[in-house]
């Protein structure tokens, strides 16, 4: 697929091109989840996967020491397995309480600036950066920049600056990333906690996956320089916080599983071999109908490159969302 002419505009100012309501109607309506291109659970599948390593974004050409990027096809089961039973469990409690699932969500942001002094060269970006980024979350999510309309908006609520050496860079996988995000996290599983900062392993950012039961290391970590007007070249227009926010509402990589299986269980995102870097338009990995989809959010192609969730991603988050994260 074609770049969008007001797309590459858009990103290389940096800022959305057109005004977004921060807050979309919250009425309840009933939302039928679609149903999952992996094997079902059974009945009694009721016990939360183990916790696995969170999803990422990587850049073109960098070899991550800790690259926390594909699923396992054992652990794709049992998130998806885990992903029923919670359907189930949330089913029964609004059967119960005479609720119905959420068609439109506005996600409260809470954004950690961790720091290693005072200057930019230690993290200490501006407020109009973080603004920019919300507001490119915003146009994303919407379908603003050309893919399908989710349900999803964010509103920005704090910005928090802690500087903390000890917590710069921010390596994933550490007890310093435990002790940050448990010292720092705010709110609850339906509150996004966004970590900026310097990132270990040649990684733009890392994300967990929605549980049934909150932890301190829920939210999504993305390096302070690919925020719009940021230095990380090619990756400085936002989209990090676009792919990493889309693992933290439960969608996998665009390649996961490669041409094989279930892939991404997306229906509408052609199946792909491995990642695609760059924008190498017209690559066809598989054999199964479709040219890779590069322009997709959960790829990891350049930012001008990526604009777009399909519908089947959309839904996916929806009820994921109604499953993991609703009231």
């Amino acid at each position: 697929m074609g770049l969008r002419p007001n797309l590459l505009t858009r990103r290389t100012a940096g800022v959305a091109s057109t005004t977004l309501a921060l807050l979309l109607s919250t009425a309840a309506v009933g939302v039928v989840p679609a149903a999952s291109a992996f094997s079902a659970a059974p009945a009694d599948a009721c016990a939360e996967p183990a916790d696995v390593h969170s999803d990422a974004r990587v850049k073109a050409g960098a070899h991550a020491k800790q690259e926390p990027n594909e699923l396992t096809a054992k652990e794709t089961r049992e998130r998806e397995a885990d992903l029923a039973a919670a359907l189930r469990e949330r089913a029964n409690f609004r059967a119960g309480a005479g609720a119905a699932a959420l068609a439109a969500v506005t996600i409260p942001v809470v954004v950690h600036v961790i720091q290693e002094d005072g200057t930019r060269a230690g993290g200490n970006i501006p407020d109009s950066m973080i603004n920019s980024q919300i507001s490119v979350l915003n146009e994303a999510y919407s379908g603003g920049t050309g893919g399908a309309a989710t349900a999803f908006s964010f509103q920005l609520q704090k910005i928090n600056r802690v500087t903390n050496p000890a917590w710069y860079p921010i390596v994933q996988g550490s007890s310093a990333e435990r002790s940050m995000k448990t010292s720092l996290r705010e709110g609850g599983k339906n509150t996004l906690n966004v970590y900026l900062g310097e990132l270990s392993d040649d990684l733009l950012g890392w994300a967990t996956f929605p549980k049934r039961r909150l932890d301190s290391m829920d939210g999504v970590v993305v390096l302070t320089e690919s925020l719009p007007g940021g230095t990380a070249t090619n990756y400085n227009q936002g989209d990090t916080g676009t792919h990493e926010v889309g693992h933290w509402l439960n969608l996998y990589h665009t390649f996961q599983g490669g041409c094989r299986g279930s892939g991404d269980g997306v229906s509408d995102t052609p199946a792909e071999a491995e990642p695609a870097y760059q924008c190498p338009t017209g690559r066809d990995t598989c054999t199964a109908a479709g040219l890779d989809p590069i322009t997709n959010f959960m790829d990891y192609t350049y930012d001008t490159c990526m604009y777009q969730f399909t519908a089947g991603q959309a839904e996916r988050m929806l009820t994921a969302w109604n499953a993991y994260r609703a009231a």
